[in-house]
């Protein structure tokens, strides 16, 4: 079957992403040949697709920032990975192909037990995870955790390893059927931000105390409603934008409790070998132990993948989507 990328010229919609004939490349030192079986979907490919994130410098997009598949070949100097090696990774740009080579120090292997398409939707929101509750702001056992967007793919995976870690998450979901996944996932609580106040909810359900951190990917719509709840000392950590780049927001909004926020990116936790390294064998293990279970729920091939992603811009997916080459 002919090699292919999916690709966009220019900055826009789903239409922007177009199929195109590539030629199988050769790895360079310090370079593995990867075949992909399994990519992420994920809303960092939309925020580059649409131009809200820069693109590669002088050259079009092939966006995609997580895959699994087994190593072709490999260029000098390369130990850490072998041909026939199950591999997979996250960087920011290059997934959307049918192989591509890629820096080996950036490939962890996949643990037998776990599947090419789990990998794949568990290398970038897995680690995102992992970072979050771990380094961001550490969770300890008897916190109390609100997360937006509960029934996403990181929202699935946070609310498992929340319970895991012995502290109350509390989730947000749009809808019944959202609500019931996020239930399924360890969520202690789950609010429909369709038909009540979120805020006024999580008060309720925390005595009026608040939570001590609150994980919002939605960004523009829900900012305000979570630093409503948190505690005095709290922390808004916002780790991505789906509604839209947050509007309105300034220093003086985090006086009202001394609340701390931040912006985290998962590059900037996994940007050396070591530590990627260290995090992927942490997500691993929690997924070995039964801790986590990766979920992937949809499922289109590669070369429909401007229809995936008017799904995920439309809200109508839930927890992992992985498209087949």
């Amino acid at each position: 079957m002919p090699e292919y990328a999916i690709v966009a010229t220019q900055p826009g919609g789903p239409d922007r992403l177009e199929k195109r004939a590539i030629a199988a490349p050769v790895p360079g030192p310090g370079e593995a040949l990867v075949r992909h079986t399994a990519i992420g979907l994920n809303f960092i490919d939309v925020y580059h697709r649409s131009g809200l994130y820069p693109w590669p410098v002088e050259r079009d997009l092939v966006p995609g920032s997580e895959a699994a598949g087994v190593v072709e070949s490999v260029g000098d100097g390369v130990a850490a990975v072998a041909p026939g090696d199950r591999v997979a990774y996250t960087i920011p740009f290059g997934a959307y192909a049918t192989l591509r080579t890629i820096a080996a120090d950036r490939l962890v292997k996949v643990p037998d037990g776990i599947s090419d398409e789990d990998a794949a939707s568990l290398m970038l929101k897995g680690l995102t995870a992992q970072y979050l509750i771990h380094s961001t702001f550490r969770v300890e056992p008897g916190m109390t955790v609100l997360v937006q967007a509960a029934a996403g793919g990181v929202g699935l995976l946070l609310g498992q390893w929340l319970a895991a870690r012995g502290a109350t998450a509390i989730g947000t979901a749009g809808g019944p059927e959202k609500v019931a996944l996020a239930a399924a996932h360890g969520y202690a609580h789950v609010v429909d931000y369709h038909a009540e106040d979120f805020a006024a909810r999580v008060r309720a359900l925390t005595g009026g105390q608040g939570v001590h951190v609150v994980y919002d990917s939605v960004g523009r719509d829900t900012w305000r409603g979570s630093l409503a709840c948190l505690r005095p000392r709290g922390t808004f950590v916002c780790f991505g934008q789906s509604s839209g780049v947050i509007e309105g927001f300034g220093v003086p909004d985090l006086a009202k409790g001394s609340f701390s926020a931040c912006r985290p990116s998962l590059f900037h936790y996994v940007a050396t070998p070591e530590e990627l390294r260290a995090r992927a064998a942490d997500l691993f293990a929690a997924v070995g132990s039964g801790a986590l279970r990766a979920g992937v729920r949809q499922r289109h091939p590669l070369g429909q993948v401007a229809e995936a992603h008017r799904d995920l811009e439309a809200r109508r997916t839930t927890g992992a989507t992985v498209l087949l080459p």
